[in-house]
C-alpha cells in the first residue's frame, strides 16, 4: 500500500481544511486506513480510522470536529477538519493496511498495528 498525503498548510484558528490521502497499490475499499498526527514535543497520536467496509472511529480530540471519509472512484481518503485550534498543529500522516480480518480491523480501528505509512503533511494553526 502506497500513500500520499496532501492538503496541509497554514490555517487560522476556526478554519476548515481538508486533508487528502491518495492510495496506490490497493483500492481504498479493500484496506483499513487512518490518520495520525505528530506535534512538536508530543508523542504520535491516533486521530481517526475508516475500515474497509466503511466503519469509522475517532479519537476524543477529533470527535465532533473531524470527519474521515473516502472516495472509491478517486481511490482517496480524506480528513475534513473543522473548528481548528492551535493545539491541532501537527504533522498529519495517513496510514493503511491490507490485513482486514476481524482482529486486524479491530486493532486498526483503535489506531494500532498499521504497517504502511505515508509521508506527513504539516498543518499549522495560527491563533
Amino acid at each position: 500500500v502506497q500513500l500520499q498525503a496532501s492538503g496541509g498548510g497554514l490555517v487560522q484558528a476556526g478554519g476548515s481544511p481538508r486533508l487528502s490521502c491518495a492510495v496506490s497499490g490497493h483500492t481504498v475499499s479493500s484496506i483499513n486506513m487512518g490518520w495520525f498526527r505528530l506535534a512538536l514535543g508530543k508523542e504520535r497520536e491516533f486521530v481517526s480510522a475508516i475500515s474497509w467496509n466503511g466503519r469509522t472511529a475517532y479519537a476524543d480530540p477529533a470527535k465532533g470536529r473531524f470527519t474521515i471519509s473516502r472516495d472509491d472512484a478517486k481511490n482517496t481518503m480524506y480528513l475534513q477538519m473543522n473548528s481548528l485550534k492551535p493545539e491541532d498543529t501537527a504533522l498529519y500522516y495517513c496510514v493503511g493496511d491490507d490485513s482486514t480480518g476481524t482482529l486486524s480491523t479491530a486493532q486498526h480501528m483503535r489506531g494500532k498495528g498499521y504497517r504502511n505509512w505515508g509521508q506527513g503533511t504539516q498543518v499549522t494553526v495560527s491563533s
